[in-house]
């Protein structure tokens, strides 16, 4: 991570959370912070009040959507039991409005979930040096509002925002449970770009792009007129990854030339020039299964890159069978840290 903890010595950390595997993953990348000792764990809002009043933690990281009384609550009674505690959000919710009232209780930051692989050992630090830390993904909203501090009194706190996301980037993930599962989210998607006027490239199986043209067709598009007009650009995924993969890894160079090329095509269509582009698809899957998980991260960053620089939007799909076992715990923290967006990961 490059995250340096040394200087702020021990630190006591409660973690909050009704989701098993993440109290794994935070144990997991804590091993590698010694300075870091988990002294509690806990999955209901009233108990992390009665833990954080027992315990008095140096800092909690606590979840909003929490059983018996919500993250939030719990951040304002655990703010009157244990008011030396750092209070750090991490949370799938990316609502600005649910965002801004946690960061009113006297939080010190807001971490979305999809983000922790990257961004919670930078939060923790910011948070324990007494400073406000915004997850990348919220970048975009005013979350400068004055906060209550811990006398009662309102007052401005330094933020500090990731660099990488002070573009807003609609880069998304889905898990899905099964090929019905896969069809109906892709088709999702793609009904709703073709609506906004967007063209859309889909980088699918053969039998994935076959089922997703019989379930578009049967609601109701036209899709061999949306076909003929470049609207839609359907491309099997195997022939695409071989198009600019050397040595089991995606080249760079011939990265940019294929998907900058289809890119560039998409836009053109038949009868618009420059339109939005949006893409779909599931060559990242197909690099997981196959036991490649560095090319899969490489490709994510790939078309992240691209996505800002054309403004795409992206969707890539996953199975969730591809992350079955306690190993696969940190591979799935990594790819949903790739992401603006995680869908279907419970």
């Amino acid at each position: 991570m490059g995250v340096s903890l040394g200087d702020l010595g021990s630190v006591r950390v409660l973690v909050v959370d009704d989701y098993e595997r993440w109290h794994e993953f935070v144990s997991t990348m804590f091993q590698k912070q010694p300075e870091l000792e988990i002294i509690g764990r806990v999955s209901d809002g009233l108990e992390a009040v009665q833990k954080a009043k027992q315990l008095q933690p140096d800092l909690i990281l606590l979840d909003i959507g929490l059983p018996t009384l919500n993250g939030i609550g719990a951040a304002r009674r655990i703010r009157e039991v244990s008011p030396a505690s750092k209070i750090l959000f991490v949370s799938e919710n990316r609502s600005r409005d649910i965002a801004e009232e946690a960061l009113r209780t006297g939080a010190g930051g807001y971490v979305v979930k999809s983000d922790a692989g990257s961004e919670i050992l930078p939060a923790i630090k910011v948070v324990l040096e007494g400073k406000r830390f915004v997850s990348a993904s919220l970048a975009g909203h005013d979350l400068a509002e004055p906060i209550e501090d811990q006398s009662g009194n309102f007052q401005r706190k330094d933020i500090v925002i990731p660099f990488r996301a002070r573009k807003k980037i609609r880069h998304e993930v889905e898990f899905y449970a099964d090929d019905t599962g896969f069809v109906d989210g892709f088709a999702h998607f793609i009904e709703a770009a073709l609506k906004e006027g967007k063209a859309v490239i889909v980088v699918a199986t053969d039998s994935h792009r076959a089922s997703l043209l019989q379930r578009l067709t049967a609601d109701g598009l036209n899709m061999p007129a949306e076909i003929e007009q470049g609207n839609y650009i359907p491309l099997e995924v195997t022939r695409t990854l071989s198009s600019f993969m050397v040595n089991n890894s995606p080249d760079p160079v011939m990265f940019r030339k294929v998907a900058g090329g289809l890119i560039m095509r998409a836009a053109r269509g038949v009868k618009r020039e420059h339109r939005q582009v949006a893409f779909c698809g599931e060559g990242v899957h197909v690099l997981l299964a196959a036991c490649n998980l560095e090319a899969t991260i490489t490709l994510e960053r790939m078309w992240n890159e691209m996505g800002t620089h054309y403004e795409l939007d992206i969707l890539f799909g996953y199975f969730r069978s591809d992350f079955a076992t306690e190993e696969e715990i940190s591979t799935f923290e990594r790819v949903c840290a790739e992401h603006s967006a995680v869908y279907g990961a419970k």
